[in-house]
């Protein structure tokens, strides 16, 4: 399968090419980058002209942007003022959101990318069918401002109301719009469990996010070296295999102690779940 890497394994590190060059020299052929704003600040315009200049010459491919989840440095421990979420039922507060969220697609005018993955609602958000509406009218400015920068959107199963894989099927039905879906194995295990979840999004699964926990907190461990982790990776890659051409397959990983080299780490993860 075609492998991609998060650089939300470095999430806390400031972006620079050196990290990218890395990734490539580890044998990872694409990458997701992750918005935070201590690691990619998008609205820097030194820190994306060094990534445009970079993306045009290398041969890494640049294949997702994580949406941004808050506007500090401090992963939204400055306070909720720092929280983004399409689901803001305040329209002045959610243009405010979805201004943030185009400043970084705007990152593709720079350094083209294929897809930009978008949560609905945060982690523990309850079912409200107004969060709901604010979502699509958010999805639909976006979408259409993505599309004319050759990025399309797709939304990610996460933990909470708003977002199991049986109730995005019930929006996208619901709302036409055309968007696919990041397929996270962590979310799903917790949750419904990764074959009920598969089986669900599998038609608009275009992207994923491969890593693993205890079926209770949402680690993001390396699979098989992080301890702890508990999916059956050998039934997942059989069912990730049965659709291989349609997604990239892309670890999303944290920092891990037990990993002091995340990126050769990384790279055993992928020879580990291909020889299964």
């Amino acid at each position: 399968m075609y492998h991609a890497l998060s650089t939300h394994v470095i999430a806390n590190h400031r972006l620079t090419t050196v990290w990218l060059e890395r990734i490539w020299e580890a044998g990872i052929p694409a990458v997701e980058i992750f918005c935070a704003r201590q690691h990619l600040d998008y609205r820097n315009r030194a820190q994306i002209a060094e990534l445009e200049h970079f993306f045009r010459d290398t041969e890494l491919t640049f294949h997702s942007l994580h949406s941004p989840l808050y506007t500090d440095e401090v992963w939204g421990r400055s306070g909720p003022h720092a929280v983004i979420t399409i689901t803001e039922p305040v329209k002045a507060k959610r243009v405010q959101m979805v201004d943030e969220i185009k400043r970084a697609l705007e990152v593709a005018e720079h350094a083209p990318f294929r897809y930009l993955i978008q949560h609905i609602g945060v982690e523990g958000e309850e079912f409200d069918e107004r969060k709901l509406d604010a979502a699509f009218t958010a999805l639909e400015e976006l979408s259409v401002f993505a599309r004319q920068r050759g990025v399309d959107v797709l939304l990610e199963n996460t933990l909470n109301a708003l977002s199991t894989p049986e109730q995005l099927n019930w929006f996208l039905n619901e709302t036409h719009l055309d968007l696919g879906y990041c397929f996270d194995t962590g979310h799903a295990h917790i949750r419904e469990g990764i074959p009920a979840a598969f089986e669900t999004m599998k038609d608009r699964i275009r992207s994923t996010h491969i890593h693993d926990n205890d079926g209770r907190s949402d680690g993001h461990l390396f699979p098989f070296l992080s301890a702890g982790g508990s999916i059956d990776w050998a039934e997942t890659m059989r069912l990730l295999r049965s659709r291989a051409d349609q997604y990239a397959l892309l670890l999303e990983l944290s920092e891990d102690p037990e990993a002091p080299q995340p990126l050769e780490a990384a790279r055993r993860v992928f020879e580990r779940l291909e020889s299964l």
